[in-house]
């Protein structure tokens, strides 16, 4: 498996990570280290029985010569066979950007697509609890107020939510509160920039 935020690197870049990635000594032209990952992921699959997968993220920022390269490279014998497994992962306007016309030729092979909903009130109470439990905490750290105020300053995003709780604890542990409460909440939220 391989993951890689490099979306907004060159295509040369991608392709000398992909060749590593797959055990490979990147060749020095394009075209070779083309030809060297697309044999690389058919032995893999055909001789070892290893299917590559392949997560992009941050693909929003991606430039389109980058998706035009992407959808060359994981053109294997027209389509016939699909050695790998390749998951894109961006924000939501990645999916208007593989809608454009010269994204089309990729945007045609995603067999799939996945959309996360942003986090009800009540899956950010689970998220944060559960994630609390995993670090072993036992009692009531956030007050009910403060884990509204979450849901609502985060919108449900995960990774918004991870941010304030991080700079609550912190700004809890420094002035040495019991609980988090709503006004922790507030003033670290406005310094995680939300």
């Amino acid at each position: 498996m391989m993951y890689t935020p490099m979306s907004s690197g060159t295509v040369m870049d991608f392709y000398r990570e992909l060749a590593y990635c797959l055990g490979e000594q990147p060749k020095f032209r394009k075209v070779d280290i083309f030809h060297q990952i697309q044999d690389a992921c058919n032995d893999l699959y055909s001789k070892r029985g290893i299917t590559p997968v392949f997560i992009l993220d941050e693909m929003q920022a991606a430039k389109s010569s980058f998706l035009n390269d992407l959808s060359l490279l994981f053109n294997f014998s027209m389509d016939a066979k699909l050695p790998f497994i390749l998951i894109l992962s961006g924000l939501p306007h990645l999916a208007t950007k593989l809608s454009l016309n010269l994204n089309r030729s990729l945007d045609s092979r995603i067999i799939m697509r996945y959309e996360l909903e942003p986090m009800t009130q009540d899956d950010v109470t689970k998220f944060i609890t559960t994630r609390l439990e995993h670090a072993g905490v036992t009692r009531a750290l956030f007050t009910d107020s403060a884990l509204t105020a979450i849901s609502s300053i985060s919108r449900g995003m995960p990774r918004f939510i991870c941010n304030i709780c991080t700079h609550a604890l912190i700004q809890g542990a420094s002035s040495n509160a019991q609980v988090i409460d709503e006004e922790i909440i507030r003033t670290a939220a406005l310094e995680a920039g939300l």
